[in-house]
């Protein structure tokens, strides 16, 4: 399949058509462009090492490049107009995980996996560091850029949270925790949320207000349905959060390792939606010891440390553009497409104190469509927020553009 590029940016989107993503456009998406691992990751240096994987990947804000990280400590670049390759920079002295683009397409933050625990800024033009950010004394697994400024959060395993500023090396708030967190702004950059698996729980806080109280606290329990699989029930272990892009819709999207995903209404606390339907990343990042673990006691799960140290950062979930769907990658191959009811049809489960609802009340979404053609597990997914256009990572990574007629291959959205 030829590639034929999306409608580049917002300035040409005058000229393209807008589409409206409905299930059989999104039903209909296909990998129009490749780039297979040989090719781009070098081959371990030891024969019976696991073979290198992408790690990461991101869009940046105007959608015509993408940027990905992966095992062999190399950053690629991407232009998504031409579906080309465009450079390869390497990492090999202190590794690379989690990139992301800032508000410049040219600059990106990652985070490091040997040597030090420092998030780097780093020039892509250039290939030169901007700013050193110091301060973790352990692994960092969440970085999260602010959508609307200068400012991103980093959270690591060594239990804690951090505010930067990309003009500063110094951070800006700094707060213990107790477990392995997990970040995520809102649309508009004033709240952010945070995920501690260990304590069950979601905290949302005003980002104005970093050293305060959070104002909002969701109990995640969800027992009575994974009481069907395991008794006692196996909670999975909360990897990501993700504001939908639709502000006014107030979803969050709760990630985990295990085989469920969830919405919660990031307004009132209570519980929307159980995604259901995929194979969980938990089950390709387990250690031989996690693996005798669960052998011995079928309840038992991966810690939040042992998946944050082996790579399950839980960017295999993402929304399309306008918040209406959620798409997740699958351990075996497949990405799933959960279409996500309007506001209005949300399930009424009135929380209680504290931000708690009845999960018993919570409704159970089946995916609406399964793409099939990525080969391997999908550990990163992305879509375009400008265009019709879906990146997945693991073994390879795949640019995939809708099929179903030639007039929405270059549409935006």
């Amino acid at each position: 399949m030829a590639f034929k590029a999306p409608a580049p940016s917002a300035s040409s989107a005058a000229s393209s058509s807008k589409l409206t993503l409905a299930t059989p456009l999104i039903s209909s998406f296909r990998p129009s462009k490749v780039f297979s691992t040989p090719d781009y990751i070098s081959a371990p240096a030891s024969p019976s090492a696991p073979p290198h994987h992408f790690t990461s990947l991101s869009f940046d804000d105007a959608g015509s490049h993408c940027v990905t990280s992966s095992t062999d400590e190399s950053i690629h670049l991407y232009d998504t107009r031409t579906g080309r390759h465009q450079k390869v920079l390497h990492s090999k002295k202190y590794g690379v995980d989690l990139v992301t683009f800032t508000h410049r397409s040219s600059t990106v933050l990652y985070a490091s996996t040997k040597g030090d625990d420092t998030i780097r800024y780093h020039s892509l033009h250039d290939n030169r560091y901007i700013q050193y950010f110091r301060g973790h004394e352990k692994r960092v697994t969440i970085l999260q850029m602010n959508p609307v400024d200068d400012t991103f959060l980093s959270g690591a395993v060594d239990e804690s949270v951090k505010v930067w500023d990309l003009r500063s090396p110094t951070p800006q708030g700094s707060t213990p925790i107790h477990g392995h967190p997990c970040l995520s702004y809102d649309p508009s950059g004033q709240v952010f949320a945070l995920s501690i698996s260990e304590r069950r729980s979601i905290l949302l806080y005003d980002a104005r207000k970093f050293s305060d109280s959070p104002f909002l606290t969701i109990s995640m329990d969800d027992d009575a349905y994974l009481s069907r699989f395991s008794m006692p029930p196996r909670q999975p272990v909360i990897t990501s959060l993700s504001f939908s892009p639709s502000s006014s819709s107030g979803h969050l999207l709760v990630g985990t390792a295990g085989d469920q995903h969830y919405v919660v209404d990031s307004y009132s606390g209570a519980y929307a939606w159980r995604l259901v339907g995929h194979k969980g990343l938990e089950t390709i990042q387990r250690r031989p010891a996690d693996e005798e673990e669960e052998k011995s006691s079928p309840s038992s799960k991966p810690s939040a440390a042992s998946l944050a140290e082996s790579g399950s950062s839980g960017q295999e979930l993402t929304w399309t553009p306008d918040g209406k769907y959620v798409l997740a990658g699958s351990a075996d191959g497949s990405i799933l497409v959960w279409q996500i009811p309007d506001k209005d049809t949300q399930p009424q489960s009135a929380p209680g104190e504290m931000g708690r609802s009845s999960p018993e009340k919570m409704a159970t979404l089946h995916p609406a469509a399964r793409l099939e053609g990525h080969a391997g597990p999908v550990r990163a997914l992305g879509f375009s927020p400008r265009t019709a256009l879906l990146a997945s990572a693991g073994d390879a990574l795949a640019f995939w553009l809708p099929t179903n007629t030639e007039g929405t291959r270059t549409g935006s959205v």
